[in-house]
């Protein structure tokens, strides 16, 4: 009796503790949100989102993050604003676009990522000495109207005394995807190329690097990640996480190698020499455009609407504070 009295014990033991195990796992396991992310392109300029995920800061916050590249700004935000996904990594000037056509539900810029252009002038022809006056009556490929490459392109031309309208034969209609290809086949005698096509093209001598429209423009929420506000305001807890995840990869990015950074985010591309992706985040990190936190700061935003009043495209003046909101990026900083 003794015998199956301990073997009695001894199994309601296992029992007791094998329950609260199974309940923990099961609560941990209900306590991983999903967030569906879109990128408006796949590029190394933004490295920290990639460190991130590679790093598992997001994991570390409870967030399976879902990433998908929606190729271009306008269907970045189609995405956004029709429930495809919940969170955006796109250029800041389409928040104020989708304001200005008056909505109840306007998008939030909550945590930036990018504080300068990403582009790079690429000529067909290797120039040894280069000067921007080198462009006029040259045709140049240029990025879609609206968006934030050409905006910030034509407001560099112009700081050189060069009217993107009138001393260039400025091409605008191919779509954000295929101007690399379009240049590739011959179309134009200069591109505005991200990374790492630009060294990419570099490397197979289709095109040369000869300035950096980044250095140019200074200062501007390129790339920032932005939320529905209706999405913010029912799941600030996600919010905040992500950002705190996100200022954890800048911080990283910020202290690391080159070397270091390109080893981490190589897995998002795989086709890319690793030497090649060294290449380009020393090239990014050096001139600056990885910002080292989440905030946007007005001085940014409102460079952000001068280069849009400039290129005629900002529909009004829009407030820093009705879609910008901080207080994630300075949450987590304070902790």
């Amino acid at each position: 009796m003794k015998k199956w009295f301990r073997i009695a014990m001894m199994s309601l033991l296992i029992v007791f503790l094998i329950i609260p195990i199974t309940a923990c796992t099961q609560q941990e396991k209900k306590t991983v949100k999903t967030v569906r992310v879109a990128e408006v392109t796949r590029s190394i300029f933004y490295a920290p989102q990639y460190v991130a995920l590679s790093k598992g800061f997001f994991k570390k916050e409870g967030l399976n993050i879902e990433l998908t590249t929606t190729w271009g700004g306008d269907k970045t935000m189609t995405t956004l604003l029709s429930d495809g996904a919940d969170i955006a990594l796109v250029g800041s000037e389409t928040s104020i676009y989708v304001y200005s056509q008056g909505t109840n539900d306007p998008v939030i810029n909550f945590a930036q990522l990018t504080q300068t252009d990403g582009t790079f002038l690429v000529s067909r022809k290797k120039i040894d000495n280069f000067s921007w006056d080198q462009l006029k009556g040259s045709t140049f490929l240029g990025q879609r109207k609206g968006g934030m490459p050409q905006m910030v392109g034509e407001f560099v031309l112009k700081q050189h005394s060069i009217d993107p309208h009138k001393d260039l034969h400025l091409i605008q209609n191919v779509d954000f995807a295929n101007i690399a290809n379009a240049f590739a086949s011959g179309t134009g005698d200069y591109v505005q190329l991200f990374e790492p096509t630009a060294s990419i093209f570099e490397q197979q001598g289709k095109g040369y690097i000869v300035a950096s429209f980044g250095t140019e423009s200074g200062h501007v929420p390129y790339t920032t990640f932005m939320a529905k506000q209706s999405f913010i305001k029912n799941n600030k807890d996600t919010i905040k996480k992500f950002t705190r995840a996100l200022y954890k990869a800048q911080q990283w990015v910020e202290t690391h190698s080159t070397a270091d950074i390109a080893k981490a985010i190589q897995p998002y591309f795989k086709d890319t020499d690793i030497q090649l992706i060294e290449k380009v985040v020393d090239r990014y990190k050096s001139q600056g455009s990885y910002a080292t936190s989440p905030i946007l700061d007005e001085e940014e935003w409102n460079n952000l609407q001068n280069i849009m009043n400039e290129a005629g495209e900002l529909p009004k003046h829009i407030d820093h504070q009705t879609l910008v909101d901080n207080s994630f990026a300075e949450n987590v900083i304070d902790k």
